[in-house]
């Protein structure tokens, strides 16, 4: 397990912290794996039973045979990491300051099946742009926390830590480490923590970036999530007056709601999903199954297609899960939650919005205005999915930078 040098509840203290897995869990992980006991394999030739027999199985076997967790694990320990208690539990965080002095401060958060491992390849860029095609003026000193209950986080053990907050952890983060303004970024969980941060608007926060905007109008989004069977037939119920861009985001969204089994069962019932913290195979599978462009990437990926992210990222992000322990614990956010994860939410503070293609819907212009009044940036982009900094760190680090030029 790693070594996390508590923090005392009731104190601001920050601590150093290490990643130490032992050597006999990762012994303990690749015997399990070789013990899987498989499935016969779907009775389709496409994704629509979930990950594919033969996807999982490439998994496991390079996950079993060549899968290197000390790599990461080195790569993570030569970033300065920490800990401190907020509201008496352990938030682990990664926090990098730039060399350049006028370095705005900006907080990443990463959602659910993530980790901070995704947001490792945008650190040296957004930190050191002089290095990577940007300018002194655009550096950033970066926050990436661990969600509560997620990575090397302090797992809740009542109820209460739902994304409100979440996002208010992190704005007293951000004034425990002395930030007197700062900015705040966030996809998938992130974007809905982002979104409540800027709802509670302190001070100190000049605005925020989402690559999952919360723009759905919420008579559109109430439609959506009441016809996860299609009963309902929501796309026939849908204002006749949509724009071309609406109604594609409207169809996206109808096939999201068709396809968050893994998000209900989570939602309802996140102690019933046991089994994956006792098989790691079980648990990549619960994880890989996010959303279908991911997961036809991750496939590609493991045939031996280069692009994105490679088979030691997707592992890199399994074996937290699994070494943590957190398969059930990350789970119980979405039981926490009580908000539409993509109905606007009313937030006045300025915004920033990325779209990537791939995204779980793409947001239209015309809703992110409506949603943020004080939109500051939209743009459309041609590359990238639901894990944007994680797949494509250079468009999303050049997105930042742009996005909060304004703000600086």
């Amino acid at each position: 397990m790693a070594v996390k040098t508590k923090t005392r509840p009731g104190t601001t203290e920050i601590r150093p912290f290490t990643v130490e897995i032992p050597e006999a869990d990762l012994d303990d992980l690749r015997r399990r794996i070789a013990a899987t006991r498989w499935p016969e394999k779907e009775t389709v030739d496409d994704q629509s039973q979930g990950v594919p027999l033969a996807t999982i199985q490439a998994v496991a076997r390079y996950w079993e045979k060549e899968y290197d967790w000390r790599k990461i694990e080195t790569r993570l320990n030569a970033l300065p990491q920490f800990m401190t208690n907020i509201d008496g539990l352990d938030i682990h965080f990664i926090h990098v300051r730039s060399k350049h002095e006028d370095a705005l401060p900006l907080i990443v958060t990463h959602g659910w099946p993530g980790s901070v491992i995704e947001q490792m390849k945008i650190i040296e860029p957004l930190t050191d742009p002089t290095a990577h095609g940007g300018s002194a003026s655009d550096a950033f000193h970066l926050v990436i926390p661990s969600l509560p209950g997620h990575g090397f986080s302090g797992k809740p053990t009542s109820p209460g830590w739902g994304p409100e907050k979440t996002a208010a952890a992190w704005i007293e983060l951000m004034k425990r480490l002395d930030y007197t303004r700062f900015v705040a970024q966030g996809g998938d969980w992130g974007a809905v923590v982002v979104d409540l941060m800027g709802l509670q608007a302190p001070p100190e926060l000049l605005g925020i970036h989402t690559n999952m905007a919360g723009a759905v109008p919420p008579e559109i989004d109430s439609l959506f999530q009441g016809d996860t069977t299609g009963a309902n037939n929501a796309m026939g119920s849908l204002p006749s007056n949509l724009s071309a861009d609406e109604m594609r985001a409207a169809e996206e969204l109808d096939y999201v709601w068709k396809h968050v089994a893994y998000a209900l069962m989570m939602a309802t019932r996140p102690q019933t999903l046991t089994g994956l913290a006792d098989s790691p195979v079980g648990l990549a599978s619960f994880l890989l199954d996010h959303d279908a462009a991911s997961m036809a990437l991750i496939a590609r990926v493991f045939e031996g297609g280069t692009e994105g992210l490679t088979r030691d990222d997707v592992l890199d992000n399994i074996s937290l899960y699994w070494l943590t322990n957190t398969a059930i614990s990350a789970s119980r956010l979405y039981a926490e939650n009580k908000l539409s994860f993509f109905a606007a939410k009313g937030v006045s503070i300025p915004v920033a919005v990325s779209v990537f293609p791939d995204e779980l819907y793409e947001a239209p212009q015309s809703w992110a205005e409506q949603a943020y009044p004080n939109l500051i940036y939209y743009n459309k982009l041609d590359k990238g999915g639901h894990f944007a900094a994680w797949e494509q760190p250079k468009i999303f680090s050049e997105e930042l930078r742009t996005a909060f030029r304004s703000l600086r």
